[in-house]
């Protein structure tokens, strides 16, 4: 029996020896083969599944992580992209402050603005030069386009600066088309100045440059006050008020232009 059954499987080994390449045998190789793969593969569908769900939550976590980086860099960014733009306006205020100082006939300091004063009814500043910086009582504060102020209390590294708006200022001035002087006061709006008592036959219009007409010799002759907003008559009246506004942006900058007090040079010894 056993050397029948050895027989018989050698036969068969044979047999398929000789067929493995016959036309006959593809159809079920291909079948065997695909039927193989496909128990293979539904074998490896759950390690597979476990494997991809492992990538998609570390995908997902990685996608938000990612995503809170770059909000916080986008931020940062954002900060810095609002510094800078604050910083190149500070920059161009400033060149144009420094560019007005050459049409001063005195040496100036640019100072900076550290504080302004609480009452509301004030328009002061205080400024971080003093005494130790030839800053005088009295001193003109200039902008770059405009008078702004003079300088009211001095300290030895500080001082106080009024500005022409408030309603304690005045400034002696005239018109720069045709010369006609008058005194521009503060009227406590920073946008407002007032040249009171003008005869209603003066020759004052309304887009006029006010400039300092540097009489008393505290400002600088020449240099811009205010542009003409208004000339107000009243019918039968010998008068007319004239309404003008700064032409310094008083509300704005963080640097000011004070004009130092010029020194006479010492005269030679014989």
């Amino acid at each position: 029996m056993g050397w029948r059954v050895t027989l018989a499987i050698g036969c068969c080994l044979l047999i398929l020896f000789y067929l493995r390449d016959h036309e006959l045998l593809q159809g079920p190789r291909q079948f065997g083969t695909d039927a193989a793969a496909m128990v293979y593969r539904i074998a490896g569908a759950p390690r597979a599944a476990l494997a991809g769900a492992g990538q998609f939550f570390r995908s997902h976590n990685t996608l938000r992580a990612e995503n809170a980086r770059l909000q916080q860099e986008n931020l940062v960014l954002k900060g810095q992209t609002q510094k800078l733009a604050a910083v190149v306006a500070e920059n161009g205020r400033y060149r144009a402050l420094l560019n007005s100082a050459e049409t001063i006939d005195r040496e100036v300091m640019v100072a900076e603005i550290i504080a302004l004063t609480a009452a509301p009814s004030r328009h002061e500043l205080v400024i971080d030069k003093g005494s130790e910086d030839r800053v005088r009582l009295g001193q003109p504060l200039l902008g770059a386009d405009g008078l702004m102020g003079q300088v009211t209390r001095v300290g030895k590294y500080s001082s106080n600066a009024l500005l022409i708006t408030d309603a304690t200022h005045a400034v002696p001035v005239q018109v720069l088309r045709s010369g006609v002087r008058g005194l521009a006061e503060g009227t406590g709006d920073l946008s407002r100045l007032i040249v009171r008592h003008v005869a209603a036959t003066t020759d004052i219009r309304v887009g006029d440059t006010l400039v300092t007409s540097g009489l008393g010799g505290l400002f600088p002759a020449g240099y811009p006050v205010a542009q003409v907003l208004e000339v107000v008559s009243d019918p039968g009246s010998a008068f007319s008020q004239v309404i003008a506004e700064p032409l310094a942006p008083l509300d704005r900058g963080r640097h000011v232009m004070l004009a130092l007090e010029m020194i006479p040079e010492a005269s030679e010894q014989p």
